[in-house]
């Protein structure tokens, strides 16, 4: 399972632990990634997915998972994200 956020697309960065002698070790900073059930009012169905802790503010901020994808541009979006964003604009067409 990738530590992946499956509507943004947000990953693991690496860096740097500084000590106080200002020795620098490799580190990974892993997004805060968790499970979210969303439910689609276009698709009528409820969506499980790993997402971070931020994607899901945004999304609560739109007033859920329809309204933010079809409010973010294309660029911003993970594959996972595009296929959802294609099939709730499928179904709102027609």
């Amino acid at each position: 399972m990738a530590r992946r956020c499956e509507l943004t697309g947000t990953g693991p960065q690496s860096g740097h632990n500084v000590s106080h002698s200002n020795r620098r070790t490799k580190r990974v900073f892993a997004p805060n990634l968790q499970k979210a059930s969303l439910f689609s009012n276009a698709l009528h169905q409820s969506l499980g997915l790993r997402i971070t802790t931020r994607a899901l503010r945004t999304v609560q901020r739109h007033g859920g998972i329809d309204a933010y994808l079809l409010a973010t541009v294309d660029a911003r979006l993970a594959p996972e994200g595009l296929r959802l964003k294609r099939r709730i604009q499928k179904i709102l067409r027609g």
